[in-house]
């Protein structure tokens, strides 16, 4: 895994807890797979977060794109454009 900001951890987990954005979206911004994000969100959140989350995703169709019954409508964060960094804004 390669080494992150304290700012990028913290948009990774907010990233990781939204519900409509998939971990392709953490791939493609951050470089981190699945199972990397998974083991950032162990290492960095409480024991009990961390087991609300991973109840939470598991088998939730809208953190995996190929899952997704939609493809349009996507929700955008309110704070995407001040985001730093952010290189799906910036395409």
């Amino acid at each position: 895994m390669k080494t992150l900001t304290p700012l990028e951890i913290d948009r990774i987990i907010e990233m990781a807890w939204e519900d409509r954005t998939p971990f392709e979206a953490i791939a493609f911004q951050f470089g981190l797979s699945e199972m990397e994000t998974k083991n950032l969100m162990r290492k960095e959140l409480k024991r009990s977060s961390y087991e609300l989350w991973r109840k939470r995703v598991t088998n939730r169709k809208t953190k995996h794109l190929r899952l997704r019954s939609f493809t349009e409508g996507r929700f955008k964060c309110k704070l995407q454009r001040t985001i730093s960094n952010n290189k799906i804004a910036k395409r």
